[in-house]
């Protein structure tokens, strides 16, 4: 038990060193007092939204049942869709009417959305386990995404990396040791040469693999710069021909033998180990730890501008924050909880994980997210597709 404490305070202190002075988040805002006029016995105000529900999500990532238990407990039908890339959500949004309430980007996209005008202001009255939120990432959502916290409470977080197939790995480099920087794996051609042989996948999204490609190169990852782009794009051109596939289905490919080594989210690498096992299958996946670091990254749920049933979206966000709830998504998902009254539920084998739950030591290297421009994300989105096709 008292690991998961001091891993929380250990996760404070460098996300608040990230992002500098601590800022707590704003208290839930009170109800309005009652018109003088009204009587006394007036009866609260009705939710006479239909029953239903509209959720847009990452795949793979919410604990088994829960839309259940939150439709048994409220009466209220979740419609749940997922989607792939936060370039998919985001060109959804853009096109506007998308007919959902709830939608979850990850915060490099969130901030321009919000500035654009695609989400509505949390009714904070409405959400009293916001108080269970881990006051340190709430400050770096402030900074960084969110001012004020207004828009954006935090589903889950986690950070981009490399996976591997322990078993599989070691056979295709045969007497070449494992590279200390575990980045040489997908992005040096005396690895991936051999790795090949095996499968090499990258997340199909200019928004994952640029910025890794970035940090690797020594560069910003989160740069605005064309530029330095086009440096990200000359390194991944050596190694493109090694490149097998650029998944949207990561936790199937890694666990079903399509690729040996992967740029994935640290969750879904542990999702795909899990699987494994479970198919009794002899290889070992591992999520690494890369010595340059890895990139973090926050999956937030919006309210969208349009939604037609607000009410309900805040009593889903409300259930969600419950801690129980918070540490099943942590204990079955291998993610992350942003929920600090969570933490002392979650299992010690989740809890204990490194990868999962990574050391203090291991935050100072790690990458905090930042935004892009729309210029950037257009220039961004060139050098990827013409890395991918292999121009």
């Amino acid at each position: 038990m008292m690991k998961k404490y001091l891993w929380s305070f250990a996760l404070s202190a460098v996300v608040l060193a990230a992002c500098g002075k601590k800022e707590e988040p704003p208290a839930p805002v009170a109800a309005p007092a009652p018109v003088a006029s009204a009587p006394a016995s007036a009866p609260a105000p009705v939710n006479t939204e239909e029953k239903v529900l509209n959720v847009y999500n990452w795949p793979d990532y919410i604990p088994e049942g829960m839309t259940a238990a939150f439709e048994k407990e409220t009466g209220i039908k979740v419609n749940y869709d997922t989607f792939e890339t936060n370039e998919a959500l985001h060109a959804k949004l853009v096109a506007g009417n998308s007919g959902y309430d709830i939608v979850v980007p990850g915060s490099v996209f969130a901030k321009p959305q919000i500035e654009g005008g695609m989400f509505q202001a949390l009714d904070k009255g409405k959400i009293k386990n916001l108080a269970n939120l881990d006051p340190a990432i709430m400050a770096t959502l402030a900074k960084n995404t969110d001012p004020d916290n207004k828009h954006l409470v935090p589903w889950a977080w986690g950070f981009t990396t490399v996976g591997i197939n322990k078993t599989k790995v070691a056979k295709a480099l045969g007497k070449l040791p494992m590279p200390e920087n575990a980045w040489d794996l997908v992005f040096k051609p005396e690895y991936t040469s051999k790795l090949k042989s095996c499968g090499i996948a990258y997340l199909d999204s200019p928004t994952e693999i640029i910025p890794v490609a970035l940090h690797y190169i020594g560069k910003n990852a989160y740069s605005n710069d064309a530029a330095d782009y086009k440096a990200a794009a000359d390194m991944l051109a050596k190694v493109r021909k090694d490149v097998r596939l650029f998944s949207s289905t990561m936790i199937d490919d890694i666990a079903g033998g399509k690729a040996c080594v992967a740029i994935g989210w640290s969750g879904d690498i542990n999702q795909a180990a899990n699987r494994a096992k479970e198919n009794k299958s002899k290889d070992e996946i591992e999520s690494l730890l890369p010595s340059t670091g890895a990139l973090i990254f926050f999956d937030t749920m919006a309210i969208t501008k349009d939604a037609k049933h607000p009410n309900n979206a805040h009593a889903f966000i409300d259930f969600y924050l419950r801690a129980e709830n918070a540490a099943r998504m942590a204990n079955e998902m291998n993610y992350p909880t942003a929920n600090k009254a969570a933490i002392e539920k979650i299992k010690p084998e989740i809890a204990g994980n490194k990868t999962i739950f990574v050391e203090s030591d291991y935050f100072a290297k790690m990458i905090p997210p930042s935004s892009f421009s729309n210029e950037a994300r257009e220039a961004m989105a060139t050098a990827y597709n013409g890395f991918k096709k292999g121009k």
